[in-house]
């Protein structure tokens, strides 16, 4: 059996006491190009960190990019994703990767409200105009979330209407009902739709990219499917890119070098923030 350069990322952190892959990643990944602001809190509690990348040569218009990773909304590190905000800064383009507070020790929506303070502190730090949110997973959840008509980034301070864009990346945006008891615990309950970014792609709403790989199993294309169809029928920007055979891991993995022939994610989110 031949692996490809994922199967050999699994085999070697199992190998490695269970070292993630996006950590095997990252010891792949140049820290030329880029400087880094590492802990910068955004708020009081030990989880409301940041890390924020700064170009060498930075883009003159100042775009910036607000990751947000997955991890079911129970597990992450900012760290893990130097991959993501390496291939952006190389480009020019400043990415923000923000920790929040996980499960067990909050519930929704507390993770989305540490997301909105984190993009207060970039709204504060280089302009709400030149901010992309961006997530993967969970993290897409989140991202959509706030720029969704809600009201969390208001509350935190930030006009979400001048946004430069959301990217949403194999993202759950419309899994109700909830079967999974851990999900339920999460989420307060199996339906409740005040969970659901489909809820809020209402008018007002920000341009929106939604990147998927039609592979995916973990979470199904559907979500970015129904999402921008409702994001269009608001009458708001939004594309949508559907990437065959792609699964859940590698449309985020494929940020990396190692795993770049696995989905064209960073060339159409570079163009996307390129147009907008």
């Amino acid at each position: 059996m031949t692996l490809g350069r994922r199967g050999v990322l699994l085999v070697l952190a199992g190998a490695l006491g269970g070292c993630s892959p996006a950590a095997l990643l990252n010891t792949t990944v140049s820290r030329n190009g880029f400087l880094v602001e590492a802990n910068i809190p955004y708020g009081p509690l030990p989880r409301q960190k940041l890390d924020f990348y700064k170009p060498e040569t930075p883009r003159p218009d100042g775009k910036t990019v607000v990751f947000f990773y997955g991890g079911s909304w129970a597990q992450g590190e900012k760290g893990d994703y130097l991959f993501v905000a390496q291939a952006l800064a190389a480009r020019g383009i400043a990415v923000v990767v923000a920790d929040y507070r996980l499960y067990p020790e909050v519930r929704f929506p507390a993770f989305i409200e540490d997301a909105a303070l984190a993009v207060r502190w970039a709204a504060d730090r280089v302009g709400t105009d030149r901010l992309f949110l961006m997530g993967h997973s969970a993290g897409a959840q989140i991202a959509l979330m706030l720029a969704a008509n809600t009201p969390y980034l208001a509350t935190a301070g930030v006009d979400r209407m001048k946004l430069r864009g959301v990217i949403g990346i194999a993202g759950p945006y419309d899994f109700l009902p909830l079967t999974s008891r851990r999900l339920q615990d999460i989420f307060g309950g199996a339906a409740r739709p005040e969970t659901q970014p489909i809820t809020f792609a209402k008018a007002p709403l920000p341009p929106a990219l939604f990147i998927h790989g039609t592979g995916d199993t973990i979470v199904k294309p559907g979500n970015s499917e129904r999402l921008a169809a409702a994001w269009r029928a608001a009458g708001a920007p939004v594309e949508l890119k559907l990437y065959p055979d792609v699964d859940h891991i590698d449309a985020v993995g494929a940020f990396a070098d190692l795993l770049r022939a696995r989905a064209p994610t960073l060339a159409d989110v570079t163009s996307y923030i390129d147009t907008h």
